[in-house]
């Protein structure tokens, strides 16, 4: 009798209908709401919601019959605005757990394919840190590896500003792996999505990018100098600022991004010029330079490969840049 009366459909006032608190999902598209809402007022709501039942006192004493929401809150708010006053759903028994309504709520938004990545990661985040899932164990529950739970997950390491982009689509989310690569340099992390955003660099060219500054970082492990000079220069410019010695001199690269910014870097310059002799004669010491271990000869491998396929001119070059 109890399975009949849950793949039984009833039709409920929305009004009695309340929102799941495990909803996973944070962001709805007002224009995909209205346009699920026309469709309602021609068609009706196709798939029922899935809700569970419960009385509740109401505070002259009697009981009153309210509903939770578990699957279906886009076509509820849909159909709040298509102006229906009841809509169909199958009612649960009430015994669903909050464990229970949130699988059921992340596993129908994953397979609808509703939930943005970054609502994916958070919904993951809960399932672990408040039910006590292994990463396998909610791959398990969604269909999915170990290892996509896990990459996941890391997403949220990134700062707020980039988890908003992402959630917007105003990157994707492949962007995310080159901008984890730099999550131990938040300055040249930071600089790398401005890039993208701004200059609409595609996932292979951020990937690039990210490469041949862990490349750089290790070959500066090499000399303490140099990343101290470069240091100084990011401080005194506020900006990402590279060094590359050579046999017969190097190349001092300054990164921009309009031309108010590159306005500033010449007031900037132009005001501390008198300053930035004495920073480079200061940090210009000469100290021995310490054997790289296998790990740091490893990652300058890779990057004087990539230095040999890359074109002559440097990707971050202020010539590149036009104003």
């Amino acid at each position: 009798m109890s399975q009949i009366y849950n793949d039984a459909i009833f039709w409920i006032e929305v009004d009695k209908i309340h929102p799941n608190p495990y909803q996973p999902r944070r962001e709805f598209d007002e224009l995909a709401l209205k346009s699920l809402a026309d469709s309602i007022r021609q068609y009706g709501v196709l798939q029922a919601l899935v809700v569970t039942r419960k009385e509740v006192e109401k505070p002259d004493g009697g009981l009153a019959t309210e509903y939770e929401l578990i699957a279906g809150e886009r076509r509820l708010r849909a159909s709040k605005l298509a102006g229906l006053t009841q809509v169909p759903a199958q009612v649960r028994n009430g015994e669903e757990t909050d464990l229970m309504k949130l699988e059921l709520a992340i596993i129908e938004n994953i397979q609808r394919e509703d939930l943005n990545p970054v609502d994916r990661a958070r919904a993951f985040e809960k399932l672990a840190k408040e039910f006590g899932f292994k990463h396998a164990d909610i791959g398990k529950k969604v269909g999915k590896s170990r290892e996509y739970v896990s990459n996941t997950l890391r997403i949220l390491m990134l700062p707020d500003e980039m988890l908003n982009a992402l959630a917007e689509g105003k990157i994707t989310e492949g962007h995310t792996r080159p901008l984890m690569m730099l999550v131990d340099r938040p300055e040249e992390q930071m600089t790398l999505f401005k890039e993208i955003m701004f200059k609409k660099i595609n996932v292979r060219d951020a990937e690039g990018i990210a490469r041949r500054i862990a490349f750089e970082k290790a070959r500066k492990l090499m000399d303490p100098d140099l990343v101290d000079l470069e240091d100084k220069f990011k401080e005194t410019l506020g900006t990402r600022v590279r060094i590359e010695k050579r046999d017969d001199g190097g190349k001092l690269t300054i990164d921009f991004f309009s031309k108010d910014d590159l306005i500033s870097l010449l007031e900037k310059l132009s005001n501390e010029v008198h300053v930035l002799p004495e920073v480079i004669t200061n940090n210009l010491s000469v100290s021995e330079v310490p054997i790289p271990t296998e790990e740091e000869k490893e990652v300058m491998s890779e990057g004087s490969k990539e230095a040999m396929e890359a074109p002559d001119e440097d990707l971050y070059s202020i010539k590149n840049f036009s104003v």
